[in-house]
């Protein structure tokens, strides 16, 4: 259903939608010139996650990405575009971060798995218009969420013996970025408009997941994609005779 964006709130969706633009845009111009075809997964894999947030902030800035429904008499603003972002996204990071740290296919199937399950009870409870059940999706999406973190750490722990110090000081960054930042997700969630609890009003919280998005996409990726030497180092072993991990 299309919606009015809520005028206050709209200036963070905007500037998301420009923040993840660039994003893209100095990704982009960034590998232009890699002819590896090992890095240039990692550079295909990291436009598309901005890539995917342009579109669904320029979705949430118009009105498109917008719904309202009612919770216990009271209509709540509820930005599904957000969601449908997260779905592409969340995953593309996971990947990207597993590949780094050359993790099996299990491992990656795994986490994905799990990170769309994630998503979609988190999207479940947003929908939801009872407060108690939406507690009760947000507790299941956040129990898989700190569930798929566990794996997360424990799969690059048991890849590490297989990195160079380089590549797992990397992947030790990116991993610990990735466990800060999406654990604060379902704490804007509960205490914003979303969680009925309303501690945070729609602009903040609007604001924080703003900032939390382009954080743990466009600041990933410059993290990931500006180590031309650490990623060289990952296509060589990837390349070499034995080295695929199964």
């Amino acid at each position: 259903m299309l919606q009015a964006t809520p005028g206050s709130e709209s200036i963070w969706l905007w500037i998301g939608t420009i923040g993840m633009t660039l994003g893209m845009l100095y990704f982009i111009a960034r590998g232009w010139g890699v002819t590896d075809k090992e890095q240039q997964r990692f550079y295909v894999l990291t436009i598309f996650i901005p890539a995917t947030a342009a579109v669904s902030y320029f979705a949430m800035a118009t009105g498109f990405g917008l719904t309202e429904i009612d919770v216990a008499g009271e209509t709540l603003s509820i930005y599904w575009a957000r969601y449908a972002d997260w779905l592409i996204t969340t995953p593309l990071l996971l990947i990207d971060l597993a590949l780094l740290a050359q993790a099996s296919r299990n491992t990656i199937y795994t986490l994905v798995g799990l990170d769309v399950l994630m998503i979609v009870t988190g999207l479940i409870g947003a929908l939801a218009q009872t407060p108690a059940i939406r507690i009760v999706w947000w507790g299941v999406s956040t129990a898989l969420l700190v569930f798929l973190l566990y794996v997360l750490v424990q799969s690059l722990n048991e890849a590490a013996s297989r990195q160079t110090e380089s590549v797992r000081s990397l992947t030790t960054t990116l991993r610990n970025m990735l466990i800060v930042l999406w654990l604060a997700y379902p704490v804007v969630w509960i205490l914003g408009t979303e969680g009925t609890i309303e501690f945070i009003p729609l602009y903040v919280e609007t604001a924080a997941f703003m900032v939390l998005d382009l954080t743990a996409k466009v600041g990933f990726g410059y993290v990931l994609l500006r180590s031309h030497n650490v990623l060289d180092e990952v296509a060589h072993v990837d390349s070499a005779p034995g080295a695929a991990v199964d």
